[in-house]
């Protein structure tokens, strides 16, 4: 599909329901294979949803995210967004104590596998789940994923979500631990990594509708 077409598409679809602000370094592609990261400023836990949702509409099976992000920062609510575009059934909630559940598609697509893997602390643990048995068949979205689930892949999204009062020192992320407000701006970083992404179309066209 053209673009243009998509962008068309995109916009009947999923309406602005709020202003946002998209960044990224001039001239830079924020969808190449070596990583490129982009920032999005989203006004509270409503377009954080309406994101994800947008993204979640143009996932296939194979894909994986690894999702970051402290307490309140919305990661249940960006996955929720996620399910609705990919057409499981509503009511996802965070598998903290079931470490992952699937989520069946309600229509010809991937089904969701929603993993929690914060309390997962060696390759082992991981390779106890057996993600990759339902990969090729899934969109797998791994909760605090970052350097225990990179072996699954060689294509990636990268997400981090960050509230007001986090920081980025050196490589290090350091959160603000305190209950949010749903309606504050949260800053969604993603890094695009592998070829499944490089100069994909329909990605560009995504960050092309909401920048706009």
């Amino acid at each position: 599909m053209p673009q243009e077409a998509l962008i068309t598409r995109l916009s009947r679809a999923f309406p602005r329901v709020c202003p946002a602000v998209w960044w990224r370094e001039p001239g830079v592609n924020p969808v190449s294979e070596n990583g490129t990261s982009s920032e999005l400023i989203v006004n509270g836990v409503e377009e954080t949803h309406h994101f994800a949702r947008s993204l979640g509409a143009i996932l296939r099976a194979g894909d994986l995210l690894v999702l970051t992000g402290e307490l309140g920062a919305g990661k249940t609510t960006f996955t929720q967004g996620l399910g609705l575009g990919i057409g499981v059934r509503e009511g996802i909630i965070s598998p903290t104590f079931v470490i992952s559940r699937i989520h069946p598609t309600l229509r010809e697509g991937p089904d969701l596998v929603h993993v929690d893997a914060y309390r997962l602390a060696t390759a082992a643990e991981i390779d106890d789940l057996d993600l990759e048995s339902s990969l090729s068949t899934s969109v797998t979205v791994v909760e605090w994923g970052a350097d225990k689930v990179e072996q699954l892949s060689d294509s990636r999204l990268e997400i981090v979500l960050q509230r007001p009062g986090s920081a980025e020192i050196g490589e290090e992320l350091v959160f603000d631990f305190s209950e949010g407000d749903e309606d504050e701006q949260r800053t969604i970083s993603i890094r695009a990594v592998g070829p499944r992404w490089d100069n994909d179309p329909q990605l560009a066209a995504l960050l092309t509708h909401f920048r706009s």
